[in-house]
């Protein structure tokens, strides 16, 4: 979720309103490229071997995978985990290797569809770049990734949240060399050239979206970047099913049905719901609100022990279908 760890002050400080373990994941409904298929837990012997190597190396061993999946006998769901797989044993920081315990990232990307071919918008990437080390150098061969970043207009903090990822892809060129960076307006103009994606994927950032009364144009802006028929991703912090309406995301928690009904309005078909990246633990009422949960902890050092053993933050993972604007 582009979520608010990298974002000043309480809560979405920056992105205030304008004035106005647990079960076995599942999936609810059907997709038509067989969403609901999970690896709990991918043991693959590439992954294994990819643990010790140096970066020049994984790089090698990416593009021999990528090149593989292109071929009829190994294209396909399984080649995509084994690929990914290798770039999570692969050279990460330690604190985004604790990460994935929460966030589920090879599951979460395969019950989007992705592939080596695919053609991938990330909107509003983390500044550490979390899914962008995932997802990029899955598809810098065969397809193709964007990262929509936050238009900084005159803030200095996002002006060296943008230079901080920037600094990013410069640090691996032989991973990162061909991610295309564009600015994502907020005003609902294109990001990209319409049609030029099939996949759209936004992390934690509806809640922001809502906080800046900017959901419908954002969603619009995504609308146009997917060809008929593309796949948008998203994950964000599920509010409880009672909680108060809350429609600018306050707590930064939204609720999964509102989600739904918003991003439908705007030219989409809801076609599957998991519950991989579902946190029962968290009971979502806290001083900070979800913010107060790792890896953000709001709250500093203040019972930071029993919010690490909650984890972090419930969220809904939603894989959406471009459909004709009504």
């Amino acid at each position: 979720m582009v979520r608010s760890e990298d974002t000043p002050g309480r809560g979405d400080a920056f992105f205030s309103p304008k004035p106005a373990s647990g079960p076995r994941p599942h999936v609810h409904g059907l997709a038509a490229d067989g969403a609901g298929f999970f690896l709990d837990a991918y043991p693959s012997t590439m992954a294994a071997l990819m643990r010790a190597v140096p970066k020049a190396a994984l790089a090698a061993a990416l593009a021999a995978l990528s090149l593989l999946s292109g071929c009829a006998t190994t294209s396909g769901r399984h080649s995509t985990a084994v690929a990914l797989d290798a770039i999570l044993a692969g050279p990460r920081p330690a604190a985004q290797r604790r990460w994935d315990r929460d966030r589920h990232p090879v599951q979460t990307l395969l019950f989007f569809g992705l592939r080596p071919t695919s053609r991938v918008l990330q909107v509003w990437p983390r500044a550490d770049g979390y899914y962008t080390r995932i997802i990029a150098p899955l598809v810098r061969l065969r397809g193709r990734f964007d990262a929509a970043l936050i238009d900084p207009g005159q803030s200095a903090f996002l002006t060296a949240r943008n230079a901080r990822y920037r600094r990013l892809l410069a640090s691996s060129p032989h991973l990162y060399d061909r991610v295309q960076v564009v600015m994502f307006p907020s005003d609902g103009g294109n990001a990209v050239p319409p049609g030029s994606v099939n996949l759209v994927v936004a992390f934690g950032v509806l809640h922001q979206w809502l906080a800046r009364g900017e959901a419908s144009a954002a969603l619009h802006t995504l609308h146009r970047a997917l060809v008929p028929g593309g796949v948008l991703g998203v994950v964000d912090n599920r509010a409880a099913p009672g909680a108060p309406r809350d429609p600018h995301a306050l707590t930064g928690y939204v609720r999964q049905s509102s989600a739904i009904k918003l991003i439908e309005a705007s030219g989409f078909r809801l076609v599957a719901a998991s519950e991989v990246n579902a946190n029962p633990r968290d009971h979502k009422v806290y001083p900070a609100g979800a913010w107060t949960l790792p890896p953000t902890y709001r709250l500093g050092k203040t019972d930071r022990a029993h919010y690490a053993a909650i984890g972090e933050p419930d969220r809904f993972t939603l894989k959406f279908v471009k459909v004709p604007l009504r």
